[in-house]
């Protein structure tokens, strides 16, 4: 059975989390690495207008306070980062102020 674009989609997003992960959770490094190496045009958008989204999106991810972002935790990054997206396919800015 052939895998569907959204399998493939999904599959990628895993491992995409693991390519930047030790053990099954990440560190800030980690984060912050795989932020820059892959949404560098989010973050440009970001520093465009005046938000430093790397500055706290660590500490705002990390939900049980472990210092590890683990899977759940990286997915609600991802649904913040894809509705900023979804926004400028909209024509609303990438990355506005208000995104703190």
């Amino acid at each position: 059975m052939s895998t569907t674009p959204a399998e493939k989609s999904m599959m990628d997003t895993i491992d995409l989390f693991h390519k930047f992960r030790r053990s099954d959770t990440m560190d800030k490094e980690g984060l912050l690495k795989l932020l820059q190496e892959n949404f560098p045009n989010f973050l440009s958008a970001c520093d465009k207008n005046g938000v430093d989204y790397l500055a706290n999106i660590f500490e705002q991810k990390d939900k049980n306070k472990d210092q590890r972002i683990e899977f759940s935790e990286f997915l609600s990054l991802l649904g913040d980062i894809a509705t900023g997206y979804h926004k400028h396919s909209h024509q609303e800015e990438l990355c506005p102020p208000e995104h703190q």
